[in-house]
């Protein structure tokens, strides 16, 4: 499906054409879907976006590279002032990272360094799984991790992760992945918000959005409506991996207020965005068309893949992202394995939870090529 076909595809789509007839269009072309192969395999793995990034993007970078010999400043500023503007903001309410990862990882390395000024335990509250790089900034930090396995329906316990910060004599990092990877689920804003809006200088919220871009339900608010309130116990962190495609470039943002910005800014490496980067997300940020393509071709991509999982019978969790958490039979080690012999690479088991595996939602050509090995896959009895 080229991006002629998938644009007069999206429109029919917006124009109230029943999403099933496009999915048993595709279905009726299965017969000459083209299988992956070790030359061009299905990279379903890493929650990349498989379009790549804007065609204007593109030309963006290779307009910066003639002045690539000079230091990324202007460029930087010049990013820093479109995301102020885009979330109507000023410019010291953000901060430019390394992707988010180095925004995450700066923020747990503020928040270690204020608790040993003040003498202070300190400790990260976070579901489990999620992402876990703060995870992983943590460690080195002496940082005790407190993980709290999500709920029988795969949803936060946030009663318990609020009890475990009340309840410690020290400083609590919380966590919050939104929407959650590996499930791909959103926290509704309201009971997160309850627990937020409890002010204390004793929590601190680090809430993850590189998904966020993705999310049509209605019940998500970012948490960026804080920060513009003025709560000054939270970061929120985004990213320009996903919906815009820009993984390999290692684009991402902080959002908090001035004072947390200027203090987060403090443990981030100097010049930590190239210029080829700045140029590829201030391209991005300004092409809604292709912002409304990605999302589209994700929207698409995940109504395939649901109606194969429905028609299989196979379990799966509302996804309000690029990817989408399912159940396999047997050993999902056993799995992926076999995926991985079929030229597809999915993802891994989360545990605790057991039995279910994340797939990428790559461009919808792409997920009718797995729809397929998937069904051979029933055939054979291994789903």
């Amino acid at each position: 499906m080229d991006r002629r076909s998938f644009l007069k595809t999206s429109s029919l789509i917006a124009g109230g054409l029943a999403i099933n007839s496009v999915l048993n269009q595709a279905n009726a072309k299965t017969i000459s879907v083209i299988k992956p192969s070790a030359e061009h395999p299905l990279l379903l793995n890493f929650n990349e976006n498989s379009l790549g990034m804007s065609p204007k993007a593109q030309a963006a970078v290779v307009e910066s590279l003639p002045g690539s010999f000079r230091y990324p400043d202007a460029a930087r500023s010049e990013l820093i002032e479109n995301l102020g503007a885009m979330h109507n903001l000023s410019d010291k309410h953000i901060s430019i990272g390394n992707g988010s990862s180095e925004t995450i990882q700066a923020a747990v390395a503020m928040l270690a360094n204020k608790a040993r000024k003040q003498n202070l335990k300190i400790q990260l509250v976070t579901p489990d799984p999620t992402f876990n790089y703060a995870e992983l900034y943590s460690l080195p930090l002496d940082i005790e991790i407190k993980k709290v396995p999500l709920s029988a329906d795969l949803s936060f316990n946030l009663e318990k992760m609020e009890e475990i910060a009340n309840n410690f004599d020290g400083l609590s990092i919380i966590y919050i992945c939104n929407p959650n990877n590996p499930t791909a689920m959103i926290t509704p804003h309201s009971p997160l918000d309850r627990w937020m809006k409890k002010v204390t200088d004793k929590q601190f919220f680090i809430v993850d959005e590189a998904y966020a871009e993705f999310v049509e339900d209605p019940q998500f608010i970012s948490a960026i409506e804080l920060v513009k309130k003025g709560q000054n116990n939270l970061i929120v962190t985004r990213t320009f991996s996903k919906i815009y495609a820009l993984a390999g470039l290692r684009v991402g943002y902080g959002i908090a207020t001035p004072d947390i910005i200027a203090a987060v800014d403090e443990f981030n490496s100097i010049d930590n965005t190239n210029t080829a980067g700045a140029a590829a997300a201030i391209a991005s940020l300004k092409d809604k068309q292709f912002i409304a393509y990605s999302l589209k071709s994700n929207n698409l991509s995940r109504k395939i893949v649901e109606q194969a999982l429905n028609d299989l019978g196979l379990e799966y969790a509302p996804s309000q992202a690029n990817f989408i958490f399912h159940k396999v039979k047997g050993d999902v080690k056993t799995y992926k394995q076999r995926m991985q012999e079929a030229n597809i690479m999915v993802g891994r088991e989360f545990p605790p939870v057991v039995g279910w595996n994340r797939l990428t939602l790559g461009t919808p050509e792409e997920m009718e090529q797995f729809v397929l090995v998937l069904k051979e896959f029933r055939q054979k009895g291994w789903v």
